[in-house]
């Protein structure tokens, strides 16, 4: 007969080894991730996942790729595409620490009554997504970013992440970051977009591959009007 006993201890001692070191591994993941935020108080993120995956999609497809992504600071960046990205991605983003309760309780209620047309992510929730996860959605995912998204606050502070967010960020196939954008779309620097360009750019964020500024009059209009109640 074969020696059950002796099997079972060795089945758990493996179970117990694997989750130990799985634990070990989460946990080291993390610290590094957490690193590369501290360091990116002062460095400019060279890459990011996002970058990374559309590079490696392309590759899979066998299709051209060619990516536009310049980092400038804030001060290059037009007051009008700053104020115009924040109405139209996170209107309370100075106001929350990292997460908008009221949008999450909004989303929520909508999701419940089958009729959710809002996101709920803030800048510093897709900043963090955009530099460590890429595009994919995971309740893992959605974990690891939340634990990543107080870091970020508490190290970068609002003006860093808006910075880093408007370099980063996806604004169409290949074109990262608010200068790229600028010069591909309206062959100027970001520091002289205009009130009506900052509208048209900040509306095709939430589907960057398909939408194009000159298709956007209705919702860059609805920015505009969210601007003037912000006072901007």
């Amino acid at each position: 007969m074969p020696d059950t006993h002796a099997k079972t201890p060795l089945r758990k001692g493996f179970l117990r080894s694997f989750i130990r070191w799985l634990v070990i591994g989460v946990v080291l993941l993390w610290s590094f991730a957490a690193l590369i935020l501290v360091a990116a108080r002062w460095i400019d993120p060279p890459t990011t996942a996002v970058h990374m995956q559309r590079h490696l999609q392309a590759l899979i497809r066998h299709a051209p790729y060619h990516e536009h992504y310049q980092f400038v600071p804030l001060s290059q960046i037009s007051a009008d595409l700053q104020h115009a990205v924040i109405a139209a991605e996170d209107a309370r983003f100075y106001q929350h620490h990292g997460f908008d309760w009221h949008q999450i309780q909004i989303a929520a209620e909508d999701d419940l009554e089958g009729d959710r047309t809002r996101g709920a992510s803030t800048i510093t929730q897709q900043l963090v997504k955009n530099l460590f996860f890429g595009t994919g959605r995971s309740i893992l995912r959605k974990g690891a970013e939340a634990s990543l998204v107080p870091v970020a606050e508490l190290v970068l502070g609002k003006r860093r992440i808006l910075e880093i967010y408007l370099n980063v960020v996806e604004w169409g196939p290949g074109i990262y970051g608010a200068e790229s954008a600028s010069y591909h779309y309206d062959g100027t620097a970001a520091r002289n977009i205009g009130r009506q360009q900052a509208a048209r750019l900040a509306a095709i964020l939430p589907a960057p591959l398909t939408r194009r500024p000159e298709r956007m009059n209705n919702y860059s209009a609805i920015i505009l009007k969210r601007m003037s109640q912000m006072g901007w």
